[in-house]
């Protein structure tokens, strides 16, 4: 994404999402991974064909990247491409929709609750994997944010498939599920080979839709309604679209 991400909170109502509108960055190329992609997959309209040579200069993000503001972070992984090779195979998606958690302040994030084993990864360095488990059935993937210690992330909520993935990547279980991410890769560096991120072959510009997180009203009304979720305007994969509460009426 091209156009700089705010570091505060909006001070627009949390029932009034907004919308931003990215530029198209050239992407470079990288030194190739020796990674075998499966033919007759659907690609992204904007990828096509995504051929083992594309796929071999996809520019992987260095850990600077995530060692940075995690609202930043998080509008920036919109478009970029989540990538892992298993049994040989590259299964690829375009992340659509991500949430930001802001460490032990923000009151929906598991550091809240302090450095524990479970959070251990969270409060690790940059650009590791923090993966949890829902109901004992769900898992649910995580970007580490920000320099060691911090405790933030941002959980990957959504996936436009690429290559090598069903239709099915709409939420975050869903998303591991298709991507075959679960608890094993707690703590996986995303600098390394096996699962990462990197620039699309080809930028595009696309609208921004910031708007309160799923399922955290838990966490109070303050937090509960920040605008912490953002997807991509219009994208058919995201797994739940925004719509204003309806009002009260007085009865």
């Amino acid at each position: 994404m091209a156009t700089a991400a705010s570091n505060r909170h909006s001070n627009k109502p949390a029932d009034t999402p907004t919308a931003r509108t990215t530029k198209p960055v050239a992407s470079a190329a990288r030194k190739s991974t020796q990674l075998r992609a499966v033919d007759n997959q659907p690609a992204h309209p904007a990828t096509a064909p995504l051929t083992p040579a594309t796929l071999r200069r996809l520019k992987k993000l260095p850990r600077r990247f995530y060692a940075r503001d995690t609202q930043t972070v998080a509008h920036e992984l919109l478009g970029k491409f989540l990538i892992h090779r298993v049994d040989d195979t590259l299964r690829v998606g375009r992340i659509v929709e991500v949430e930001a958690y802001l460490g032990p302040r923000d009151l929906a994030a598991h550091t809240s609750k302090g450095r524990t084993a479970r959070t251990e990864a969270m409060f690790g360095p940059p650009g590791h994997v923090y993966v949890y488990l829902v109901y004992g059935l769900h898992h649910c993937m995580n970007v580490v944010t920000e320099p060691a210690g911090i405790g933030t992330a941002v959980l990957l909520r959504a996936l436009e498939p690429v290559m090598n993935l069903s239709a099915n990547t709409n939420g975050p279980g869903r998303l591991c599920k298709a991507m075959g991410i679960d608890l094993a890769h707690y703590g996986h560096d995303l600098c390394g080979d096996t699962l990462y991120i990197a620039e699309p072959p080809q930028a595009e510009a696309f609208s921004i839709v910031e708007c309160p997180r799923v399922g955290v009203d838990y966490a109070g009304d303050d937090w509960a309604h920040k605008p912490l979720r953002f997807y991509i305007e219009g994208n058919k994969f995201v797994s739940k679209k925004w719509s204003p509460p309806a009002a009260k009426r007085p009865h």
